[in-house]
Parts: C-alpha cells; sequence; structure tokens
C-alpha cells in the first residue's frame, strides 16, 4: 500500500506554524540527561502531576461535548474520534474499550487513525499530513447527524484539519481535543478542548504530559457520555459483556453490591433472567419475578432524558413497588 501524499496546497489555517508549548524546551528536565534513574523519574511524575488540573481546568468544556455526543448517538448517530500517531492510538484505545464496558458498538463511537489501522503498531510516515485524506475520511464514513472530534497535540495536524472543515463544511458538530492553548485548528471546532499542559519532558514527545491529558479527556468524555446514555446503575456496570470468567464473577458480584442479596440468589435470578443483568437487577431490587421485572423494563427502556434514571432501573423497580402491583 502507497503511502498518502503530503498536500502541497496551503490550507486556510496556518498549520505550518511550529510554535507550540509541546515543542518548547522544559526547564525542570533540561539536564535530564546527567541525572540518575531516581531523579529522572521523579522530574517525569512531577510533570505528570501537572496534567490532571489541566484537564479539570476544561470541564466546562468536556462537559459540553457530551451533551452533543450523547444527543447525537440518542438519535441514531455516531461520534467519530480522528487523529493521527499517539492522538490516533489512545482515540481507538478508548474507542475499542468502550464495547466490553458498556456493550457499545462502532455505530456509537468510533475511531478512525491516520493511515489506516495497520499504523496503530506501525508509523505511516506521511499519513498526518494529507489534509485531503483527512476530508476523504468524513466524505465516506461519516453522515448527517454525526459528530467528528478531532485529536492533534499539536493542534495543527493536517490529516485532522481536513476532517474537521469537512464535517463543518456539512453541517456535522465537531470538536478539537488538543494540547495546544492556541491551537491553529480551534476555529474549526464548535467544541475547542485546548488543554495547558505545557512543555513536555522530552521537548517535542507528546506521548508523554500530551497523551495523558489526552486520554484523561477521553476517559471523562466517553464514559460521562455512556453513563447518560444509561448503561450503567449509579456506577456499576450493568451493560457490561460477561466474556469471561471475570466478567461473569463480576456480574454476579455487581448484582449482590446493588440488592444486597446473596450470591448464590444472585446467580439464581440471573440464570432465570438468561443472562440480562438489567432484567435480574430489576427482580432482585423489587422482590418481583422475572418475568414482570422484564415486562417492567420494556415500559422503561434507556433514556437519556430521563434525569436521574437514564437507565431505567429506579423507574421499573418503583413501578413494581407502587401500590396494588403483584410482586
Amino acid at each position: 500500500m502507497s503511502s498518502p501524499q503530503r498536500d502541497e496546497q496551503p490550507l486556510d489555517v496556518d498549520l505550518v506554524d511550529l510554535a507550540s508549548p509541546t515543542e518548547e524546551r522544559n526547564p525542570a528536565s533540561a539536564e535530564l540527561d546527567a541525572l540518575d534513574a531516581r531523579g529522572m523519574v521523579d522530574v517525569i511524575l512531577g510533570e505528570d502531576a501537572t496534567v490532571a488540573a489541566a484537564v479539570q481546568a476544561r470541564a466546562g468544556e468536556i462537559a459540553a461535548l457530551v451533551e452533543t455526543c450523547v444527543e447525537a448517538i440518542a438519535a441514531g448517530g455516531t461520534v467519530h474520534y480522528l487523529g493521527a500517531g499517539t492522538s490516533g492510538r489512545l482515540a481507538v484505545l478508548d474507542a475499542v474499550e468502550l464495547a466490553p464496558t458498556f456493550n457499545a458498538d462502532p455505530s456509537m463511537v468510533t475511531a478512525h487513525l491516520a493511515g489506516g489501522d495497520g499504523a496503530f503498531l506501525t508509523a505511516v510516515e506521511g499519513a498526518e499530513d494529507s489534509r485531503e485524506a483527512g476530508a476523504e475520511l468524513v466524505r465516506s464514513r461519516c453522515r448527517a447527524g454525526d459528530v467528528v472530534i478531532g485529536l492533534a497535540a499539536s493542534g495543527r495536524t493536517p490529516f485532522v484539519a481536513g476532517a474537521l472543515e469537512e464535517a463543518r463544511a456539512a453541517g456535522m458538530p465537531t470538536a478539537l481535543i488538543s494540547a495546544n492553548p492556541r491551537a491553529a485548528l480551534a476555529p474549526l471546532a464548535d467544541h475547542p478542548i485546548l488543554l495547558d499542559v505545557g512543555p513536555e519532558v522530552v521537548t517535542g514527545s507528546t506521548r508523554m504530559k500530551a497523551g495523558t491529558a489526552q486520554k484523561l479527556t477521553l476517559n471523562a468524555l466517553s464514559t460521562a457520555t455512556m453513563v447518560r446514555l444509561g448503561t450503567t446503575f449509579g456506577n456499576l456496570m450493568i451493560d457490561v459483556r460477561p466474556t469471561n470468567a471475570k466478567l461473569v464473577a463480576r456480574t454476579v458480584r455487581m448484582l449482590v453490591q446493588a440488592s444486597g442479596q446473596s450470591p448464590q440468589r444472585a446467580a439464581e435470578v440471573l440464570q432465570a433472567a438468561e443472562g440480562s443483568v438489567r432484567t435480574a437487577l430489576v427482580a432482585l431490587l423489587s422482590g418481583a419475578e422475572v418475568p414482570a421485572a422484564r415486562e417492567a423494563l420494556e415500559r422503561f427502556p434507556r433514556d437519556p432524558h430521563r434525569r436521574g434514571d437514564p437507565a431505567g432501573i429506579r423507574s421499573a423497580v418503583d413501578a413494581l413497588r407502587a401500590p396494588g402491583t403483584a410482586p
């Protein structure tokens, strides 16, 4: 497969400006190579300790993007992550982990890495420099009602620029997650999330603080989105896929934690519910039989607009416990 060609046409935004906090020298690590191992680790971790605060400072912007993502997915749209290098790999990691945790699939959240899937393990030279590749990806993979989120530590990656420009022209909501507070691509994003993490310990190595900041941002964004879509009961993963022994045990433990019932009783009801954690949970919490619990859940499906109970579990239990309702 041939490598993507570099675009020679000038961009509408200044993508050749090399000014970026991640490219500046960090005075805290100026003599990094002269330190012993403990000294190096102390400097690295000391800088890492500042990252969470930088992400927390953008909590409002992240929350606004959560609401946009929730509305899109609830209406049948898809959230698309796009990035290159470390940023793109972190996007792929976040998207694929949503499947076992929240029973999500690519129709809800999916990630696209510059250079294709093979670029996850092997760098594809020049992939990030193709503005047209980003635009073509949006034209071919995205549709009205989708959300396009670009990840670019420097805030100027041409691949991300092309994707955001194409998405915006098509009327799709856009976002940018960057470690540059002065990101050149920010004007292309309806939701610019600009993380001020400062210079890297190793100058320009955005796999470090910038990568950690992007990972924290994606953790908050995707988790809050999935929870608002009704995939948890409190902080319990009621849509987890029990695909191995650990997850099967976790499922029973979760029912015990939520209901206070014995493990034996939880396992018994889960079996009667044919593995449906939701149905078993409603039956255990309400004291109703499994068929009644199943019917109650059909009346209260997942709904992100049902504030305080997006999963429908509490509403189903309350309905079964209501006076005159047979358990």
